[in-house]
């Protein structure tokens, strides 16, 4: 399928033996394994990042590309705040414009019936200091000048923003080489091993790396991964779809957000367009597994969440959950995972934005690409440490918020690792919680 055009990351190594030892590997080259990649680096903690494909080159690049605080669950509040500190920083801290512009992210409706959930994140936001204002039917208007909608209000966050996901991990993993990390790329982390119960390495394709830390950011993978360790992480994948249009008429810089369409505008003049909250999970042997913990998620998400039965059943079942060492790994066998995007949910959206903004009724679709979320039961994504393996970290099950979250997430993580204190209270990301 057509893919985000990543930017590559000149520093990485595609070829060669992969260091014989680290402080720390990470495993996973999207925005958090790259970010905490960066943090550790700027402690001058020796650190190897690990990417089976390309730095960014899953979910990292395939999201909306909103950098939100605005509804939010309570729990990633402290985190998203963190975040946007560094989104704002990020130019200057790493050399690289990631296209993040503070222009404020916005949620329409059409109706009084639907305002519930914006009175419900108003009472949030003044409970956490954030800046969402309620919108009138006019404030909406005047956000979307030519639309034909006409809206019954919403919520804006000005302190909100946006940046250009095929950017934002290839500029953090640089960053990091920049200070001296060790970005592999196209090198799979087969297995993790442990002496007398602790990390003590991990075996890669290119050879073994000593290390007494491994941080496990490896999104819709970290599941299969973890397995191999007799780890039972709850999560699972669901798909999203994006459509991708060339430049077209500047409507507004604000991220905005419909019951019919998200859209946000690239730096070219083009827009990311999606449908909000609609992905599909194609059931599988670990549906059945996860079902206890998942079922109340679904059965309140139905009319977001399409369930599907087809070959991912049977290719998941022929998937052995527990290999050697030395073994050839569905991470070298999938360098990236790029699922066809649901196009029913996407011609919906294009149409729905189209009929909104005559403006936009010509403008052309150049792209549409699917990607894979790691979906937690409670949709909050797991950061800390593995008890029952010391020396082991998971950053993973971000559940569609992880773009924005990923700076902070990388920085919570980075603390985790080294023992320094940590920047958000860490308690509700808790490994063991479920």
């Amino acid at each position: 399928m057509p893919t985000p055009p990543v930017e590559p990351v000149p520093a990485a190594s595609a070829t060669g033996k992969a260091p014989s030892r680290a402080d720390v590997v990470v495993i996973g080259g999207g925005i958090v394994g790259a970010a905490t990649a960066w943090h550790l680096a700027r402690r001058g903690v020796s650190v190897v990042l690990c990417e089976k494909g390309r730095i960014g080159a899953e979910q990292s690049a395939r999201n909306w590309g909103y950098c939100r605080q605005q509804g939010r669950d309570p729990r990633e509040v402290p985190l998203i705040k963190e975040s946007l500190q560094q989104w704002r920083d990020m130019a200057r801290d790493t050399g690289r414009d990631v296209g993040f512009r503070p222009v404020g992210v916005a949620h329409l409706v059409a109706s009084d019936a639907e305002m519930g959930p914006i009175d419900r994140w108003m009472d949030q936001a003044r409970q956490h200091g954030i800046d969402t204002r309620r919108l009138s039917a006019k404030e909406a208007a005047d956000l979307t000048p030519g639309a034909t909608t006409a809206w019954a209000g919403g919520m804006m966050t000005p302190s909100d923003g946006r940046a250009e996901p095929t950017l934002a991990a290839p500029a953090l993993a640089a960053a990091a080489a920049d200070l001296g990390a060790q970005v592999l790329v196209d090198c799979a982390v087969r297995a993790v091993e442990t002496t007398a119960g602790r990390v003590s390495g991990v075996v890669t394709e290119r050879g073994p790396i000593a290390t007494g830390a491994v941080v496990c950011a490896g999104g819709a993978w970290s599941r299969l991964f973890l397995g191999n360790l007799g780890l039972d992480l709850p999560q699972l994948r669901v798909l999203a779809s994006v459509a991708r249009t060339g430049p077209g008429a500047a409507i507004t810089e604000t991220a905005v957000k419909t019951p019919g369409f998200a859209m946000r505008r690239h730096l070219d003049g083009g827009y990311s367009v999606a449908r909000a909250a609609t992905v599909v999970h194609d059931i599988v042997p670990d549906s059945f597994r996860l079902f206890s913990g998942f079922v109340g998620k679904i059965r309140s998400d139905t009319e977001t969440v399409s369930l599907r039965l087809g070959r991912a059943f049977f290719d998941e079942l022929r998937q052995p959950r527990r290999w050697a060492a030395d073994a050839v790994t569905a991470f070298e066998r999938c360098r990236i995972l790029d699922p066809a995007p649901h196009g029913p949910t996407l011609d919906r959206a294009m149409a729905s934005l189209r009929a909104c903004f005559p403006a936009l009724a010509g403008v052309a679709e150049v792209n549409r690409w699917g990607g894979m979320i790691d979906a937690t039961p409670d949709t909050v994504p797991v950061i800390g440490p593995v008890e029952a393996v010391p020396g082991l970290l998971v950053a993973t099950g971000f559940s569609g918020h992880g773009f924005g979250l990923g700076p902070g997430a990388g920085r919570l993580a980075a603390d985790l690792v080294t023992g320094d204190r940590p920047v958000v209270d860490p308690s509700p990301f808790r490994f063991d919680r479920f």
